[in-house]
């Protein structure tokens, strides 16, 4: 299996100032792994939209597949109670 690219919105650096330490680099690790297997098992497709999310303890990682060019856009992280809004 081909790995993907992983591309970052803008906003992205915005979420991470906000995390703690220890979530970020749980973050960065799991995010990482998305370009391997973007699909993984505990993966949730969002309904009524083309994104994903899985999730890292209390935070989400939302993001977008692109299959023809191998990319996965990582676009918000955050809390559960505030990421989807």
């Amino acid at each position: 299996m081909a790995r993907f690219e992983l591309v970052f919105k803008r906003s992205i650096a915005k979420d991470i100032r906000a995390l703690e330490p220890i979530d970020v680099r749980r973050i960065l690790q799991r995010i990482e792994k998305l370009a391997v297997d973007p699909r993984p098992k505990d993966s949730e497709k969002l309904s009524g939209q083309e994104r994903y999310r899985v999730r890292q303890g209390s935070l989400r990682i939302l993001y977008e597949i692109d299959d023809s060019q191998l990319v996965v856009t990582v676009v918000k992280i955050g809390h559960w109670r505030d990421v989807y809004r």
